[in-house]
């Protein structure tokens, strides 16, 4: 099954926009409150799906006053890509800084952090409660987004990434603890999913 992409005909006109914002804004707010993970002190990742990607285009359309159907598709064809398909989680990272002297120590610090997430399903080999049986299903960069920006020195302070699950994962995701792990050797943070985390991505999974 493929994910069910946005059209124009999902993109809602500026007065009609208007009219379901408070609305629509206050629902993908609570949404994104749900599907918003933090790893340790600096880095948060907000798990997309249709309606934080609509979210997006509409909010993007309104500040920049976008009105054609030209400039809509466009719009459209930036983030479509980040709709999951069924089997997959999609996620945008971000390194959350707000001082100078902030960026200067952890851009540089960072560099990879995107490829060095990872969700890791079931206990971990450490965990005395469990049988130390872990999946680890790493990041995967979203390719058309990468090129702009991956720098060498310094890490963007934005990164797309997805999670490819087989059906055994998805089935081991719905049952075990997960956590989502970066395995930065400058960054080395995890935090467990909450049920109520893992029940909204489980719905992104099953399609």
């Amino acid at each position: 099954m493929t994910a069910r992409k946005l059209t124009l005909d999902d993109i809602a006109d500026a007065r009609a926009y208007e009219r379901e914002r408070e609305e629509f804004r206050a629902r993908v707010i609570a949404l994104k409150t749900i599907r918003r993970v933090p790893v340790g002190p600096v880095v948060s990742v907000v798990f997309e799906n249709r309606d934080t990607i609509r979210f997006q285009i509409q909010e993007m359309a309104r500040a920049e006053r976008i009105l054609s159907d030209a400039g809509i598709q466009t719009e459209l064809d930036i983030y479509n890509p980040l709709i999951p398909e069924r089997g997959e989680l999609s996620a945008t990272l971000y390194i959350e800084l707000t001082s100078r002297p902030q960026m200067e120590e952890w851009l540089p610090k960072l560099v990879g952090i995107e490829r060095a997430l990872q969700l890791q399903i079931g206990a971990s080999k450490n965990d005395t409660r469990g049988n130390g049986s872990q999946t680890v299903v790493p990041a995967e960069v979203d390719a058309a987004h990468e090129a702009t920006l991956t720098r060498e020195e310094v890490t963007a302070s934005v990164h797309y990434v997805r999670f490819a699950l087989t059906p055994e994962q998805i089935e081991q995701f719905r049952d075990a603890p997960v956590a989502l792990a970066a395995e930065h050797p400058a960054y080395p943070e995890t935090t467990v999913l909450s049920p109520e985390t893992k029940s909204s991505l489980l719905e992104d999974l099953l399609g």
